[in-house]
C-alpha cells in the first residue's frame, strides 16, 4: 500500500521508504477502518484520514503533508470506493490517501518558517533597532540574542 507514496519519505532507498510509509498506512487502516462501526459518517472518515496524514507527518519527520480539503477527500472517496457498503478495503484506502496527498502536495512551509524566523525576524528586529535606538544595545549582542530567542520560541512551539 505504501509503495505508491515511497518517493515522499525522506532519505534512503525506495525499499526503505516503502518500509517506512507502508506500515504507517497499514496501522492507521487497522485503527480506523478495520471495524466499520468506527467510521459511520463523512466527518468520521475525514477525521480518520486527517489523523493518518498527521501520523505520517509525525513518523516520517522531514516530509510534511497537508491535511486535505473536504472537496478533495470526497472526490477521491467517490473515485476509488466502489460503493459496496460502508467498509473500505486497504487498497481503496491506499489509493484515496495517495490521491489526497498528491493533490494537496507537500507543505514546504516548515522549512520556510524556520528560515523566516531564524533569518527574517533578527533582520527585522535589527532594522527596527537601528531606527529606534541605534546605540542602546550593540549589534554583536542584539542579533544573536534575538536569534536565540526565536529558536527558543520555535523549540517551545515544536516547530523545530
Amino acid at each position: 500500500m505504501g509503495q505508491s507514496m515511497k518517493k515522499l519519505a525522506t532519505g534512503g532507498t525506495d525499499e526503505t521508504k516503502a518500509k517506512e510509509i507502508g506500515p504507517i498506512i497499514e496501522e492507521c487502516y487497522n485503527t480506523y477502518f478495520a471495524d466499520p462501526s468506527k467510521v459511520q459518517t463523512m466527518a468520521d472518515f475525514y477525521r480518520a484520514v486527517c489523523q493518518t496524514v498527521e501520523e505520517l507527518n509525525k513518523r516520517i519527520g522531514g516530509t510534511q503533508f497537508r491535511v486535505p480539503s473536504k472537496e478533495v477527500l470526497v472526490k477521491a472517496f467517490k473515485e476509488h470506493h466502489e460503493g459496496k457498503g460502508n467498509s473500505l478495503t486497504k487498497e481503496e484506502f491506499g489509493k484515496i490517501l495517495k490521491d489526497v496527498i498528491f493533490d494537496t502536495g507537500l507543505l514546504g512551509t516548515g522549512a520556510k518558517d524556520v528560515l523566516f524566523y531564524i533569518f527574517g525576524v533578527p533582520m527585522a528586529a535589527l532594522l527596527i533597532k537601528q531606527r529606534l535606538a541605534p546605540k542602546a544595545i550593540p549589534n554583536d549582542v542584539f542579533i544573536p540574542g534575538v536569534t536565540s530567542a526565536t529558536v527558543f520560541v520555535l523549540a517551545k512551539l515544536n516547530k523545530i
